[in-house]
């Protein structure tokens, strides 16, 4: 009955959307096969909601009923490693944060250094995206920017014109600083995609930094992005 409240009065505690597994509940490692029962008790009663086998959330109710946690909460394991960024959320999962048109979606994205296999929790398909260049938290922004230029022609309910321009956009708005990493960090980037970044950052900023990116493409391919002449002042770097 003791351990039934301590495990009561400690899922009380998490704040609403708050994903947890039997460990966040700090009790002692020889009651975990108790708590794990009272937790599916709580579970099946509503108290709780399961996520997947093993993780549960305490739902926020509205008048429209329960909401699911974010996609944030939902894989922030898989985003962090005892203090440590070892991934981030990318694609169709950040879109909208971007201003880029978004759905909703059942696939969580998420970008990670090496190659990881696909896998499932509860509603959610993960999908990992390899990233070749190191992942901090200070360069998570550019990475997520970087890998929806990789993905404009599949943004979905846009054009690749409306999403080139709200990228140009975000780019107008970056320092020097951001600019060079993202020249950097483009480097690691498919042909495509370093193609437009070069084409954003000579029409917004200067041709010196365009240039890098130029000098590594083959200067007689052509770049399908479906883009219309009215959006690009320059075109050095033959996109169509």
């Amino acid at each position: 009955m003791l351990q039934s409240k301590a495990i009561e009065q400690a899922v009380n505690s998490f704040r609403t959307d708050y994903v947890f597994t039997y460990r966040d509940l700090g009790l002692p490692p020889e009651s975990s096969a108790n708590v794990i029962r009272k937790l599916n008790r709580m579970a099946d009663t509503g108290v709780i909601q399961r996520l997947s086998k093993g993780r549960f959330y305490k739902p926020k109710q509205t008048m429209f009923g329960n909401l699911k946690p974010s996609q944030q909460e939902v894989v922030k394991d898989l985003l962090e490693k005892e203090g440590k960024i070892v991934g981030y959320l990318t694609g169709v999962s950040i879109f909208g944060q971007l201003g880029l048109p978004t759905q909703i979606s059942n696939v969580i994205e998420i970008g990670v250094k090496g190659k990881k296999n696909n896998t499932r929790r509860g509603m959610y398909s993960i999908r990992f995206v390899q990233q070749a260049n190191q992942i901090s938290k200070n360069n998570i922004p550019l990475l997520q920017l970087l890998d929806s230029i990789k993905s404009i022609k599949r943004i979905p309910d846009s054009t690749p014109d409306s999403s080139y321009n709200r990228i140009r956009e975000i780019m107008k708005s970056l320092d020097d600083k951001s600019i060079d990493s993202m020249v950097k960090l483009a480097m690691k980037y498919n042909p495509m995609t370093r193609a437009i970044v070069g084409a954003i950052i000579e029409d917004l900023f200067d041709e010196e930094r365009a240039r890098v990116l130029r000098d590594t493409l083959n200067p007689i391919t052509v770049y399908k992005v479906g883009l219309t002449k009215r959006v690009l002042s320059t075109n050095n770097f033959r996109i169509i």
